[in-house]
């Protein structure tokens, strides 16, 4: 497939229950929505190694340079845009130093370190993802280009390992267990883009299969708030991420609620999700000025606040991101394009983009032609 639509609506759903989880207050606390940042997590894990491994697939290797330009044309300028926005709005308040005095914590990624009272607090996972993905290319693409069974135990070793950082008894939630989950998702790309791991995880595409699997999580989801405290928030958090990865293959088949999710209304949101997840304490901010008798945390405060962020990330997207992102490709294509490989990996063939023109081989029933693969 060269683009994933499903993928696309639970990227929608998963930024809409977190801003539910933010300003829903108690009638939400049902559906779990901080949950959505580590769906995000394992999401990202999977879409950016999907494109690597094609890249590598295609081309025989993968640039880190390229990889580099277009991750910093896909994150930095909407991200620095919505700091610019925070810095703005303090000056204009009379008190930025509250955004200044954490500059260096936002600028630098170390966004976790942040404090309960700091502005952009919700930026903390921005960091956790440009920390991993500064490392991961070169480990798993680079140290062990185009070896399955190496690149594999290393991504298991690198599981372990973050598992086991872990440390036990603490009060707060630890930063290892986040890695896990994006890398969790780049365990389910490794495995799924063989031709051995996907024939494992082929039943999930089955329609009836994918149903059972889908309303699963969908239980799994609902559940979440009764997991016993005694067993800690990293173990919950651990087996969602799982049970995320179990859901991947299931999205990629032709039943009817892996469709429902390929709908365009949620295929738009989950367009717009990363301006979505940045914008939404300004949007509550000025959903809380235009209707004050809303209150905080309720669900119409919750209803306005992803309505306003809706039309604000729409514009971001548009005046953006796309154009962001379109010159990070260029540039990216000029710092290194091999020509592609044919069939027996001699003859070159004219040069295609990157994540719009990448052909794998795969089981018939999951294979379709539409638009350019979703970007992690």
């Amino acid at each position: 497939m060269r683009r994933f639509p499903a993928l696309d609506g639970l990227r929608a759903v998963a930024a809409v229950i977190v801003i539910a989880f933010h300003y829903g207050g108690p009638s939400w606390k049902w559906l779990s929505g901080w949950s959505g940042v580590h769906l995000f997590f394992v999401l990202s894990g999977f879409l950016i190694t999907t494109l690597l491994l094609r890249e590598e697939h295609r081309y025989g290797k993968v640039s880190l340079r390229a990889f580099y330009l277009r991750r910093f044309f896909r994150i930095m300028p909407v991200y620095l845009l919505v700091l610019f926005l925070y810095w703005g709005l303090a000056r204009i308040n009379g008190n930025p130093e509250p955004v200044e005095q954490r500059m260096k914590y936002y600028l630098l990624f170390l966004n976790e370190n942040l404090t309960g009272n700091a502005p952009f607090l919700h930026s903390w996972t921005i960091g956790i993802e440009q920390k991993f993905y500064l490392f991961w290319p070169a480990i798993a693409f680079v140290a062990v280009a185009a070896v399955f069974r190496r690149r594999l135990m290393v991504t298991l070793c690198l599981l372990v390992l973050f598992i086991a950082m872990i440390p036990p008894d603490i009060a707060w939630l630890s930063w290892p267990i986040h890695y896990v989950a994006i890398l969790l998702g780049c365990l389910t790309a490794i495995v799924m883009h063989h031709p051995r791991g996907f024939a494992l995880v082929r039943p999930l595409t089955h329609p009836v299969t994918a149903t059972v699997v889908i309303l699963g999580f969908g239980v799994v989801q609902a559940c979440a708030q009764f997991w016993p405290t005694r067993f800690g928030q990293e173990s919950l958090i651990g087996c969602y991420a799982l049970a995320a990865t179990v859901l991947l293959p299931a999205l990629l088949s032709r039943s009817v609620l892996a469709r429902g999710l390929g709908l365009r209304p949620l295929v738009f949101v989950g367009e717009r999700s990363y301006s979505l997840y940045l914008i939404q304490s300004i949007a509550s901010r000025v959903a809380g000025g235009l209707v004050p008798a809303l209150g905080h945390r309720s669900t119409g405060f919750f209803v306005a606040t992803t309505v306003v962020a809706l039309l604000a990330a729409d514009l971001m997207y548009r005046w953006v991101e796309l154009p962001m992102i379109e010159v990070g490709r260029r540039l990216a294509a000029r710092v290194s394009r091999p020509a592609p490989r044919d069939g027996d990996g001699t003859t070159p063939t004219p040069p295609a983009p990157v994540a719009e023109d990448v052909q794998i081989p795969r089981p018939r029933e999951v294979l379709e032609d539409v638009a350019p693969a979703a970007r992690g």
